[in-house]
């Protein structure tokens, strides 16, 4: 092994999430409800040498698949991401995640006086995106524009 080069087991089951932005894998492991208390293996690597991105940082996760509605919290914060599906130490299945044209329940409206903010109202949250970049969605109960950065 030469010097600079960083070494990580495989996983036998699981989750890779790679061409995460520099610095934003704590961000994604917050999102999916991550915190060391689950008793998951979990490996964040950050800052890592990427030939794409300059830098990049990526996340494995033994024995945990995602959701649909996590692969769009992901897409959320590192909209080029890719998902590694592990079986038996081999990438089963690989993709990238994918910006909603409307997300639900995902982003809280800025907006106090929304509908989507009352707690009596029986009502989800929804956003449309308008703009890739930078990254923004606007309520669909108010028009408020949210912008993720």
């Amino acid at each position: 092994m030469s010097a600079g080069t960083l070494t990580v087991s495989k996983i036998m089951n699981g989750t890779v999430i790679d061409h995460i932005p520099a610095g934003k894998a704590l961000e994604v492991l917050r999102l999916l409800g991550i915190t060391g208390r689950e008793k998951l293996r979990v490996a964040v690597l950050m800052n890592v040498e990427s030939q794409k991105l300059g830098r990049k940082d990526i996340i494995k996760i033994e024995g945990r698949s995602l959701e649909a509605k996590e692969l769009d919290l992901i897409a959320l914060v590192a909209p080029n991401a890719t998902i590694n599906i592990i079986e038996n130490y081999e990438v089963k299945k690989k993709f990238k995640v994918r910006l909603p044209e409307v997300v639900e329940d995902l982003l809280k409206c800025p907006n106090t006086t929304c509908i989507s903010n009352k707690e009596r109202e029986p009502v989800r949250s929804r956003h449309r995106k308008i703009r890739e970049n930078p990254l923004e969605f606007e309520c669909l109960y108010c028009g408020t524009i949210v912008r993720i950065s």
